[in-house]
């Protein structure tokens, strides 16, 4: 699958195979997500328990292209996906390894609190709030809110946004930033990235908020969009996140993000899956955590 064939066209594969399966993956253990529901292991046993089980529950999206999607033949792709494939990897043997569960953004919490994935890898910004309800590993990118508006009626200022409606993801912190720190603004939300994108398309609102790095992907093949405001909020960081307490799989979690990026795997990811969308718009440097 190659990542700068058109965003449209993913958001679509994306639609087509969330309604086809809950999981993709590259074969093997990775093909299912049934047994999703499986009670949480104690902390202290969670790293022994995935190897006794022999696959590793994985949360991620499947409609945020180039982050995580699932392909028009049902498998995932994306940035995170490429994360998630080196963990399994490193901790069970092979990449196949890993069981991806489908997840959006107002889930993601619920999702590691339950037990229904190991680990959350779906572009999950770092907030207070959120470290409240689950443990945080090391971050792997930097990121920052932004606002795409269509080219002919930019947004180019906050104030601009008074008494218009703004187009937000549930969950994200996008939601949470203007819903705080806004109220002048009207906010529709969608479950959804597919929902969203096409509400502005609809003309249902006069932008859309979410993070500048996807906004960026995206206006890039749609010429008709433009990222008027790239950076907007304070300067965040995007991390995977464990059930709160699970200090065996943080620390293991820990161990994987700082061997990725010592030893080059992270940015290696990152000119396979961000790169050919990005262009040279984007360094990888400005992306990447250190």
């Amino acid at each position: 699958m190659h990542i700068n064939s058109k965003f449209k066209a993913l958001l679509a594969g994306a639609t087509l195979a969330l309604g086809l399966a809950a999981c993709g993956g590259s074969g093997g253990s990775g093909d299912t997500a049934q047994n999703g529901g499986q009670p949480a292991a104690p902390a202290a046993d969670t790293v022994a328990a995935i190897k006794e089980r022999g696959t590793i529950r994985i949360g991620v999206f499947g409609d945020k292209p180039p982050f995580g999607y699932v392909d028009a033949e049902g498998k995932n792709q994306g940035f995170d996906v490429e994360i998630a494939k080196e963990m399994a990897k490193d901790l069970l043997g092979s990449p196949d390894k890993v069981e991806f569960v489908l997840t959006e953004a107002a889930n993601r919490v619920e999702y590691a609190r339950s037990g229904k994935v190991d680990l959350v890898l779906a572009n999950f910004t770092q907030t207070p709030e959120r470290a409240e309800a689950v443990d945080f590993a090391a971050p792997y990118m930097k990121v920052a809110l932004g606002v795409v508006s269509p080219a002919g009626k930019q947004i180019t200022d906050v104030a601009q946004l008074k008494d218009q409606t703004l187009l937000v993801n549930k969950g994200t912190t996008a939601d949470a930033f203007f819903s705080k720190n806004h109220p002048e603004v009207k906010l529709l939300k969608f479950d959804q990235n597919t929902e969203t994108f096409d509400a502005l398309k609809d003309g249902r609102g006069v932008a859309l908020a979410h993070d500048n790095a996807l906004l960026w992907a995206w206006a890039k093949e749609n010429p008709g969009y433009e990222v008027a405001i790239g950076n907007i909020g304070p300067a965040e960081v995007i991390a995977p996140a464990v059930k709160k307490g699970d200090q065996a799989l943080l620390d293991w979690v820990n161990g994987e993000i700082a061997a990725m990026k010592q030893d080059g795997r992270l940015k290696a990811a990152y000119e396979k899956t961000l790169k050919p969308v990005y262009g040279d718009k984007v360094k990888a440097e400005d992306l990447l955590a250190e």
